[in-house]
């Protein structure tokens, strides 16, 4: 028995949320299609909606790694540190990507939950994944603590575009039909 093995429930239960919020995000992209697309919308997209489905999607991949049949805990630390420091690497993208489109002007909460929480989740990750090779009892916590993180953080931001596409832009979108 692995010290992965007291935390099946967790991973099954984070690793479905995920899943389950991964298809949502698809259903409201679906919902709100036929709203008029401003020039330069793509690489809004590119810096505010797509992180939110990779952050879902490396819960999912970690819950399946973790929940995986391994013999012993190093290779699962090893996969999910590449993850964490691939995801460090993503992070500086989509913090370029927030800074080069022109669409929207971020807020202190979109540095925040887009490029400041999502960094120290993968940074965590990492750091744990190490830790876990040599302290497989509590180098765990750490993994989960930042696949928690991830979640929270899509959850977050899957909220906040939906808010902004139904609340904002339908309102400038009535405006603008307005006759004058």
């Amino acid at each position: 028995m692995t010290a992965l093995a007291g935390w099946q429930n967790f991973y099954v239960i984070v690793g479905s949320s995920a899943g389950a919020l991964i298809g949502l995000q698809f259903v409201v992209l679906t919902l709100i299609a036929d709203m008029p697309v401003a020039r330069g919308q793509a690489q809004a997209g590119a810096a505010f909606g797509t992180p939110t489905i990779v952050h879902f999607g490396a819960v999912l991949l970690l819950s399946g790694i973790l929940t995986a049949p391994w013999q012993n805990i190093a290779a699962a630390a090893v996969l999910s540190g590449v993850l964490g420091l691939g995801g460090i690497v993503y992070g500086v993208v989509v913090t370029r990507r927030m800074r080069s489109q022109k669409v929207y002007r971020p807020e202190f909460e979109d540095w925040l939950f887009h490029s400041l929480l999502p960094f120290a989740a993968y940074a965590t990750l990492a750091g744990s994944a190490i830790a876990t090779r040599s302290n497989p009892a509590t180098g765990p916590f750490g993994i989960a603590a930042a696949v928690l993180l991830l979640l929270f953080i899509g959850i977050h931001n899957a909220w906040d575009a939906v808010t902004y596409h139904v609340f904002v832009q339908r309102r400038e979108e009535k405006e603008d039909q307005r006759p004058d």
